[in-house]
C-alpha cells in the first residue's frame, strides 16, 4: 500500500505502520483509523480495496510530505531573516528552544567529553 509516495509496510500494524509517512505521527494514525472504521491492529496486507482508499483519502486530507516539509523550511527561513533568536540558533546549528548547551549538546558537538580536569591533564602532560 503507498501513501503520497510512501509504501506503507505489509506486516506491521496500521496504527504503526501510518506512521512512515511524515507528519502522521501515532496519535494522528489512531484518529484516522478511528475515523474510517478500521480496527487498529489490522495490517495493511488484510485491508480489502475500500478500506484502503478510505485510509489513503483520510491521510492524504491531512498536510503530509513534501507540503509539510516546505512549510516547516519556510517558517525556520523567515525567522532567520528577521533575525528572530530561534532563526539565529537555526543557523548556527544549535537547540533553538532553551536547552543546555555545555554539557548536554553532544549530538552536534559529537560524543567528546570535555571537561576541566580532563583539559587540566593534557596541560600537565605537555
Amino acid at each position: 500500500m503507498r501513501i503520497a509516495g510512501i509504501t506503507i509496510e505489509d506486516n506491521k500494524q496500521l496504527a504503526f505502520s501510518l506512521t512512515a509517512v511524515y507528519g502522521v505521527g501515532q496519535v494522528r494514525a489512531r484518529t484516522i483509523l478511528r475515523e474510517v472504521g478500521v480496527p487498529e491492529d489490522k495490517k495493511a496486507k488484510d485491508l480489502n480495496a475500500d478500506e484502503e482508499l478510505k485510509i489513503r483519502t483520510a491521510v492524504e486530507g491531512h498536510l503530509i510530505e513534501g507540503d509539510l516539509r516546505r512549510e516547516v523550511a519556510g517558517n525556520i527561513k523567515r525567522l532567520k531573516d528577521i533575525k528572530a533568536n530561534r532563526g539565529i540558533r537555526h543557523a548556527r546549528g544549535m537547540p533553538t528552544r532553551g536547552q543546555r548547551t555545555k554539557t548536554n549538546s553532544r549530538t552536534v558537538r559529537g560524543n567528546v567529553r570535555r571537561t576541566m580536569s580532563s583539559g587540566r591533564r593534557k596541560l600537565e602532560k605537555t
